[in-house]
């Protein structure tokens, strides 16, 4: 089952910059200052000598890295851990009016996803790039119920209709 790649121009879309690294290089003269930003529509990093400049490369490669993720709401249907190197994160699906509880690039995600209600842990390393890469790893293995019930070779409508022709035989 292959991906389809999604078009970012028939979307609106926010984006949202996660850290903004200055680099310095020594040369005869002195210092010179480059920048790196990292930014998440997708995921994306962007290095130029401008600050604007990285952060507008950084959303030019974001593009191309959009990923579809499943929703139950304002939640994740599932609990689902993502690991990328070092990092671990934890995400847990929340009841309404939770929030989300989330630190660091992966409140930066979920602001983006249009997650509302989730319960997140980094584990291992905080390293920016690492934690974004095992948050998306794990928003990409996310299934929900019409995907079960396709695995398991029923139809979604099969599901729905014997739970009412069960709650309709109850007294």
């Amino acid at each position: 089952m292959g991906l389809k790649r999604i078009d970012p121009n028939t979307l609106e879309l926010k984006d949202r910059v996660v850290k903004i690294n200055r680099v310095a290089k020594v040369v005869k003269g002195g210092r010179r200052f480059n920048f790196s930003a990292l930014v998440v529509v997708g995921y994306g990093l962007g290095k130029a000598n401008e600050v604007p400049e990285s952060i507008s490369k950084a959303v030019q490669e974001a593009k191309k890295n959009l990923v579809k993720i499943r929703l139950k709401g304002n939640t994740i249907p599932h609990p689902i851990t993502g690991i990328y190197g070092a990092a671990k994160v934890m995400m847990r699906p929340a009841a309404p009016g939770t929030g989300v509880i989330a630190g660091g690039a992966v409140r930066a995600i979920m602001d983006v996803a249009g997650v509302h209600d989730i319960l997140t842990k980094i584990i291992g390393t905080n390293n920016p790039h690492n934690v974004l890469h095992a948050t998306f790893a794990g928003l990409k293995n996310l299934i929900d119920q019409e995907d079960v019930l396709r695995m398991r070779g029923k139809l979604p409508d099969e599901s729905s209709s014997a739970a009412r022709e069960k709650e309709a035989v109850k007294p």
